[in-house]
């Protein structure tokens, strides 16, 4: 395992060196930043809470950054944490009556996919301000310049290397903490935890509050780097159900998964794109929809749960 990972960290150090393409690099930086978003969805995903309202808390930390840069002229360096701690804000506020009025399941998911249309809609109506339907563009400053976030591509890679690591010992520390013995024991009866002595609403809230707050954290950095936001890719029903989609094709219960399914959806979206130009605009959700179906189905555990299963039995 440690030579896998040595090898994995070397490979991801060599791109900036090699003689790739910009298209190249920048297809790179996606997967890292999107695989950061969807590691953050799987700290509540594999638990049992199956939330439909990231896109929600993407949105927030997308539009807060840039909103605040070009509208007050505040770096994002601070306009991150303020989008953070708004994702985080509204995270409590639907998740402590949630958790406290128990409200699990699919109406939990309901109850996450109004909150990203609530979200989706506020935006689009406050069009003078956020562009509305048709999106906003950052205030442009000239290249590398720290205190607006814009970098070159090279320098964005970093930055995405170093985030996506980040995500990952997050996900290892919660994976390894009491946390996870918690959560383990909640999701399967919330009644019997609390009997045992569980805080079950402050364990659910502390889950749902960090993976809010890195799902914030990557949307304000997606956004710096895309330079465009747009209500229907940054805080819909579409980007919560590509989240959703990636994180189970890839495996939710593995470290890696969320960044198999990364590469898998950043590909499609791309070679869908290519495919169908503008004549199929809604061609990548209706197929994140049908194939999320069939995961569900067939490979709940994703890719990386199948492969992993297959390693415990050639060793035994």
């Amino acid at each position: 395992m440690k030579i896998a990972w040595t090898l994995l960290g070397a490979a991801l150090l060599l791109p900036p060196f090699l003689p790739i393409s910009e298209y190249t690099l920048h297809i790179l930086i996606l997967v890292l930043l999107w695989a950061f978003v969807y590691t953050a969805w799987t700290i509540m995903g594999r638990f049992g809470l199956v939330s439909l309202g990231h896109g929600a808390f993407l949105g927030l930390g997308t539009y807060a950054t840039a909103l605040l840069w070009n509208h007050w002229g505040l770096t994002p360096w601070l306009g991150l944490p303020l989008g953070i701690a708004t994702a985080v804000l509204v995270a409590l506020v639907i998740g402590y009556p949630c958790s406290r009025f128990k409200v699990v399941g699919h109406y939990f998911a309901l109850v996450t996919l109004a909150l990203t249309e609530v979200v989706r809609l506020s935006i689009v109506a406050w069009r003078d301000v956020t562009g509305g339907s048709l999106g906003m563009t950052p205030d442009l400053v000239p290249a590398n310049s720290l205190m607006a976030l814009q970098f070159t591509r090279i320098t964005w890679y970093w930055v995405a290397l170093g985030v996506w690591a980040v995500g990952l010992v997050i996900w290892h520390r919660v994976d390894r903490s009491m946390t996870r013995s918690a959560m383990d024991a909640i999701s399967d009866d919330e009644t019997a935890a609390a009997a045992v002595g569980i805080d079950v609403t402050r364990q659910k809230l502390t889950v749902t509050i960090i993976s809010a707050a890195l799902t914030a954290l990557g949307g304000g950095l997606i956004g710096q780097y895309q330079m465009y936001l747009n209500p229907e890719t940054m805080a819909g029903v579409g980007v919560s159900l590509q989240i959703v989609f990636a994180a189970i094709s890839g495996g939710m219960y593995v470290i890696l998964g969320p960044t198999v399914g990364a590469v898998l959806t950043i590909v499609l979206q791309e070679f869908l794109r290519v495919l169908f130009g503008t004549h199929f605009i809604g061609a990548a959700p209706t197929i994140y929809g049908i194939m999320l179906i069939l995961f569900i189905i067939f490979m709940p555990t994703g890719i990386c749960g199948v492969v992993a299963e297959r390693m415990r039995r050639k060793r035994a």
